[in-house]
């Protein structure tokens, strides 16, 4: 878990005769380790800090030197009374909090959390230090990773490493600061390298295994080509690992050029080492390595490879040092960037033109998942789980035995518990149901290794003299399982397990039955209530964007129109795992609103007990994916009736990592919300989902409560759907040089409408089209700029337009990019049109602040607009309600929102909790809207004016103009403000419930 990349830290050079010395000085520190075993916490922290701090990095405690010094025990924090065990300062500024436990305290992830708190309490402090007086962990600004010693058996070099981050001058002088950034940049570059010359390797080996095999199709040759890669990939990791003998790729180009009597391959040479790896060989002192990667292929053995690819090339891989410069981790972002690599070769196979934006993995919805999120679920799912297993055991912290041969009963119980646990842990079972190349398998991996080693550490406390087993072997044998469709993915997901786990000697995991190629959603392969934890980053995909996506899974009961693909995944999440399970998914935030996800929407609150709901906002935790997403904690539960859980959302997307780490964290911050939201699952069956605090809550139902009206379905509709109105690249690619894109289609500019020259009956089809740049709030400018060609279902019929021949002749030019449901010559949608006549209100349908704009003449509009119309109340009355901040807060808190942007679609809009009064106390807020609607068309009319003015030089007429301007402007702020007051008297809000209004 180091930060610090070791090539890196031996470019930072120190005073040696500085680190001499103080090497001698921790001498005396040693020399005491066994005395430091038996202290208690409070009785050797101020020793420690002296002994460690003071004597061997340079510090100066408080103590010593009251006037000057840099490091100081227990410090209050600077919120509450609570103290750090120490801190050290730099510049009078607390810098770094220091938490001390004894040698009891064996498991220092338990301390973590408590460090971290206190780190979050001093402003400038940016490097937490924990230690049981001998192990020390330096975290460097967050919890994920550190730098660990054992300072009881710390060696000179270990201490010059120590020496270097923590004594006071590198402190002083940000090394670790420096050493972070350069190692950060060290592991950018190098795996941007290492990726390009393992994607170069790959390509010009495929390309020479399809030269010389001609009789095997190129598919094949591909999946052969890369599980080649994936031998040469292992044995390069192990011979930097120890897992075989150093430099064998370097021992099997000499064994190829020193052959005398023989005339192999260098393929050939290759080929006798898989062997070899596969069932071992102690003549070549090789362990056995099998589980299947170099398990007997007769395909695979039968390739014919020209010795120069696999020797000059594989040569350059082997340069690298897998050992200190490549981590497993830059292999997984190496492994899933090749994927892609992957989906390159299979184009040119297929003769297609292929561009990474928009990959089939990118298609398909499947985006890489950043380190600290998976980080989180693992440590929310199944860490939680392991968590409360040790409380319900009473095994969280374990003090030695008093008396190794005889137990107290207490004891002998604490020793049974801990074999419990045990046995409880090697049973878990723990699901990515679209695992990938592996990225949350491998973290549950690490979860699970750290478990099962302090689990070890405890058992020998408790005298276990059997405490040690092969913990790595027994994960993947018992807990880890994955599927994925795509079958490179699921090689390159064992592949990389077993990187992690591989041990001298040791055969490899067969995990051909755990990690399992298949569509999850058609065939899954492992039984329904049988997991303890389903965690992953599901596909997103919308079936209109990948219908092929959708094949085999619309008969299911989980689907329904316009859903998204991962709705399935968090359906069948809560079929697979036990009751009280936990699931852990990343995935976009839209589905607590998403008309598409009312049947998800409702297994949740079914099946589903949701504990966290963490919202990102618009924060981008996927750099290449332009989705808004969240993370839920969820548990299978009947108990689900009325509850709390806890809501965490982003409120500033500009955000940096380290801050969307704190984020997770719990650190408060203005740039983050935490509060506790309640599920009640009898009344938000078949609704939107909103999560809000319990002010919120309270006042949303008062609002509720004080309503009288809502709409009805059919006094609402979209606007005119379709897919074609101007010509796009991807149509005019398809039409040709003689187009243009923006060329209309079924819209039209003005120039376009009079060049079609239309007899009097075509021009009956020809209906006047709005958009934003006419529609505003309250207001819209009667004139038009573009038209629409209003054509319904019955131009499904090819001969429709026969005495159109105008318009014909024009939709005719484009039939090969029409997609219409209604094809060759209707609209896909062309709506009831009398929705489009009359008086009506037009909504927006996605804005920054809710837009409701009155109109009273024909106003055509596209799908962005809903259409309002009722005969049951007065239209300028329910315009001022709807333009109202009341209203645009309920459409927060109870409509959809996509980040700061608010989506009002129909359902929202049917849900308006709306306020009919009677005829003679509407007639204020109708007059206000009057004056409203007067004074934005006079401001329409007066900027010609005002520019006219301005191009003549009339200095008199411009100065007027714009007072007069000025003043409109007023008048319609000013009665908006008092619509507004107006509004939140007639819903009897008091004076601190308006104030939630305003500043939501």
């Amino acid at each position: 878990m180091s930060i610090f990349q070791n090539s890196v830290l031996k470019t930072f050079k120190q005073d040696e005769k500085l680190v001499a010395l103080r090497w001698a000085a921790f001498q005396n520190y040693k020399a005491k380790v066994e005395a430091i075993k038996d202290f208690k916490e409070e009785e050797y922290q101020d020793g420690f800090l002296k002994d460690i701090f003071e004597s061997c990095l340079g510090y100066t405690l408080k103590t010593t030197n009251p006037s000057s010094f840099n490091l100081e025990r227990e410090k209050k924090n600077e919120t509450d009374s609570k103290k750090a065990d120490g801190v050290i300062y730099l510049n009078s500024e607390i810098i770094a909090v220091i938490e001390l436990k004894d040698t009891k305290t064996k498991n220092l992830d338990r301390v973590q959390q408590q460090a971290f708190w206190y780190l979050t309490q001093h402003t400038k402090a940016k490097y937490v230090i924990i230690s049981n007086f001998d192990e020390l962990r330096f975290y460097f600004d967050k919890s994920t990773a550190y730098e660990s010693f054992s300072l009881f058996n710390l060696s000179y070099d270990e201490f010059c490493k120590l020496h270097l981050l923590l004594s006071f001058e590198n402190i002083k002088d940000e090394t670790a600061l420096k050493i972070k950034e350069k190692s950060n940049s060290f592991e950018q570059d190098i795996s941007k390298k290492l990726y390009k010359d393992f994607s170069n390797f790959r390509t010009l080996l495929f390309e020479n295994i399809v030269k010389n095999n001609p009789t095997i199709d190129k598919q094949t040759l591909l999946r052969l080509t890369q599980k080649l890669c994936d031998r040469i990939i292992f044995i390069l990791f192990a011979e930097d690992r120890d897992l075989l003998r150093a430099n064998m790729i370097k021992e099997i180009r000499e064994e190829f050029i020193n052959q005398k009597f023989t005339n192999y391959s260098l393929y050939d040479i290759y080929k006798f080492y898989f062997e070899a790896i596969n069932k071992g060989n102690d003549k070549l002192q090789i362990p056995q390595y099998n589980g299947g990667l170099f398990a007997v292929d007769e395909l695979l053995d039968s390739l014919i490879i020209d010795d120069f690819i696999l020797d000059e090339n594989v040569q350059i891989l082997s340069n690298y040092d897998f050992a200190s410069e490549i981590s497993v981790n830059i292999l997984g972002h190496i492994f899933e960037q090749s994927l892609t690599d992957l989906e390159e070769l299979q184009a040119n196979i297929d003769n297609v033109n292929f561009d990474k934006t928009k990959s089939k993995r990118k298609k398909d919805g499947v985006f890489y998942t950043p380190e600290y999120i998976t980080r989180y679920i693992v440590e929310n799912t199944l860490g939680k789980m392991c968590s409360e297993k040790r409380e319900e055991l009473k095994i969280v912290e374990i003090t030695p035995l008093s008396n190794p041969k005889k137990l107290t009963k207490q004891e002998q119980q604490t020793k049974e518990n801990l074999q419990e646990y045990k046995n409880w842990l090697l049973n878990l079972k723990i699901l990515d149901p679209a695992c990938g190349s592996g990225a949350f398998l491998n973290q549950a991996l690490e979860y699970l290794i750290n478990e099962h080693k302090n689990l070890q550490n405890d058992l020998a406390l408790m005298g276990d003299l059997f405490a040690s087993y092969m913990v790595e072997e027994e994960i993947l044998e018992h807990n880890l399982y994955g599927v994925d469709i795509n079958e490179d993915a699921v090689e390159i997901a064992k592949l990389s397990l077993w990187l992690r786990t591989a041990k001298r000697g040791r055969p490899l995991t067969k995990l051909a039955d755990k990690i399992v190629c298949a569509n999850s959603l058609l065939e899954m392969p492992f039984s329904e209530n049988s997991f303890d934890v389903v965690i992953g980053n599901p596909p997103y995909i919308k079936e209109y964007t990948n219908k092929s996506a959708f094949d085999g899974l619309r008969e299911s009961p989980y689907y329904q129109g316009k859903m998204d693909l991962w709705y399935f995944f968090g359906c069948q999440a809560l079929d697979l795992i036990k009751e009280n399970g936990l699931i852990g998914f990343i995935a976009p935030n839209n589905w607590i609103s998403n008309a598409g996800a009312s049947k998800f929407r409702n297994k949740v609150l079914e099946d589903g007990k949701i504990l966290e709901f963490i919202d990102f906002g618009d924060f981008k935790v996927f750099e290449d994916a332009g989705i808004q997403t969240m993370i839920y904690i969820m548990t299978k539960s009947k108990d689900n009736l009325k509850y709390k859980f806890k809501v965490s959302k982003v409120i500033d997307k500009h955000i940096n990592h380290d801050e969307a780490i704190y984020f997770l964290n719990n650190v408060e911050n203005d740039k983050f919300q935490f509060f506790i939201s309640n599920i009640d699952k009898n009344t938000m069956k078949d609704k939107i989902l909103n999560f809000s605090n319990q002010e919120i809550e309270i006042l949303l139902e008062k609002i509720f409560t004080k309503s009288n009206f809502i709409f009805e379905n059919n006094e609402i509709a979209q606007g005119i759907v379709s897919p074609q109105d101007f010509l796009n690249q991807t149509s005019k690619n398809i039409l040709g040089d003689n187009f243009n894109i923006g060329d209309g289609v079924f819209n039209l500019s003005l120039e376009e409408y009079t060049n079609l020259n239309l007899i009097n009956e075509e021009k009956t089809l020809i209906k006047p089209f709005y958009t934003s740049n006419e529609l505003g709030k309250y207001w819209g400018d009667k004139i038009n700029n573009l038209w629409v060609i209003y054509t319904n279902s019955t131009f499904k019929n090819p001969n429709s337009l026969d005495n159109y021949p105008n318009i014909k002749n024009h939709l005719d030019k484009f039939q090969k990019i029409i997609t219409s449901d209604n094809k060759p010559y209707g609209l896909h949608r062309s709506r009831d049109e009398r929705f489009f006549k009359n008086e009506k209100i037009i909504s927006l349908r996605k804005c920054k602040t809710p837009t409701f704009t009155y109109t009273n003449f024909d106003c055509y509009v596209s799908q962005t607009y809903f259409v309002i119309q009722t005969n049951r109340m007065n239209l300028k009355y329910l315009t001022s309600l709807l333009n109202s901040k009341l209203i645009a807060f309920w459409l927060k808190y109870k409509g959809k929102m996509q980040g700061d942007i608010f989506q009002v679609d129909k359902e929202p809009l049917l849900n308006l909790p709306i306020l009919k009064i009677d005829e003679e106390s509407q007639k204020p807020f109708i007059k206000l809207v009057d004056e409203i609607l007067e004074a934005k068309q006079k401001i329409k009319d007066y900027k010609p004016l005002l520019d006219e003015a301005i191009k003549n030089n009339n200095f008199d007429r411009e100065i007027a103009l714009k007072k007069e301007l000025e003043n409109l402007e007023n008048i319609c702020s000013t009665n908006e403000k008092t619509i507004d007051q107006m509004v939140y008297k007639l819903y009897d809000l008091t004076p601190d419930e308006i104030k939630i209004v305003e500043s939501s």
